[in-house]
């Protein structure tokens, strides 16, 4: 083929960055008709006609977007996550002036129902091992990111976008995986990594009790769950949860594993008799995972009152001033 084609986004406007070196040396640049006019006009492309590509002259770039048929035999392509870009120039394209109404009318708050809606939808796509809808899900969910980051950018005292959220997360995952992408430190094993992440979560958030950061808004089930695991991770005796326990955290291997559907049996039965009796399981289950956590947090704050590190109780200093603590 004399021509060199190039993918560019659909419409983002945008060239791929490995573009660079073939422009710069191109004889002539052309661009397919269906190409966004932002591309055509930075890369000063002329319109292709619609031409075999073969019978471009050679030193010919032809610049056409994701999904055109000359794409099938690009030499260059955009990376991995470029059609990201289309999404987030979709996003801006509706919130604009001239846009779609209803997404300029959307807020944080406004939004929150979808987000919890979509992730439902999601997991349920997970445990269905339904492989289209999970594809179509993740996309459902990703809207609700690019949403709410472009209502963030239109903050007018504390505007971020996107791109302030992804350099977030890039340089939260290289931070706490040092092992990966700095020189000397190793880790092992899943469990180490584990350990591992914990530490440099505590110390990059210098967070005061070992519940700080559990979000009290997911489901109460979740909450609890989430609550016993981390307290068991700052050595809290399992014998101290609420409604007793044992060293073994109150279940056998199994469902220690996830492999005892008895489990599940025992928590849908005791939610259906509190229900039929005329309680609200969830907010039953709520009100104590909340007592739990205030209490969890009194401890930490009584044992460093009496000069004991919160972070690294022994099993013995917990008894003691969980003792000495009541539920708030």
């Amino acid at each position: 083929m004399a021509a060199t084609v190039v993918v560019c986004p659909r419409r983002a406007a945008a060239l791929p960055a490995a573009a660079v070196p073939a422009l710069r040396t191109a004889t002539a640049v052309l661009a397919a008709a269906e190409l966004e006019p932002g591309v055509r006009t930075a890369a000063g492309a002329g319109t292709w006609d619609g031409d075999d590509p073969a019978a471009l002259p050679d030193g010919t770039v032809l610049l056409v977007p994701a999904g055109h048929p000359a794409a099938d035999d690009a030499a260059i392509a955009g990376p991995d996550g470029a059609a990201l870009l289309d999404a987030v120039a979709v996003m801006d394209r509706l919130r604009s002036p001239g846009g779609c109404p209803w997404d300029a009318e959307q807020t944080h708050a406004s939004l929150l129902r979808y987000l919890v809606e979509e992730c439902y939808e999601l997991y349920q796509a997970i445990e269905d091992e339904d492989r289209t809808e999970l594809r179509e899900e993740l996309g459902d969910v990703l809207l609700q990111v690019l949403f709410h980051a472009r209502v963030a950018a239109e903050d007018p005292g504390s505007p971020f976008g996107i791109d302030d959220v992804a350099t977030g997360l890039v340089d939260k995952l290289v931070g706490r995986h040092p092992h990966v992408f700095a020189a000397g430190e190793q880790v092992h094993t899943a469990a180490d990594q584990d350990r591992r992440w914990d530490e440099l979560k505590q110390a990059e958030k210098r967070r005061e009790s070992c519940v700080d950061g559990i979000a009290t808004a997911q489901p109460a089930v979740a909450l609890a769950a989430k609550l016993a695991s981390r307290t068991a991770k700052a050595g809290f005796p399992a014998d101290l949860l609420p409604g007793g326990g044992s060293e073994d955290h109150g279940v056998d291997d199994g469902v220690a594993d996830g492999l005892d559907d008895g489990v599940g049996e025992r928590l849908f039965g005791l939610a259906a008799a509190a229900q039929l009796d005329g309680g609200d399981p969830e907010a039953a289950l709520r009100t104590v995972a909340r007592e739990f956590d205030a209490r969890v947090r009194a401890t930490e704050k009584a044992a460093a009152a009496d000069g004991a590190d919160p972070h690294a109780l022994s099993a013995d200093q917990w008894r003691r001033y969980w003792a000495a603590t009541t539920c708030v």
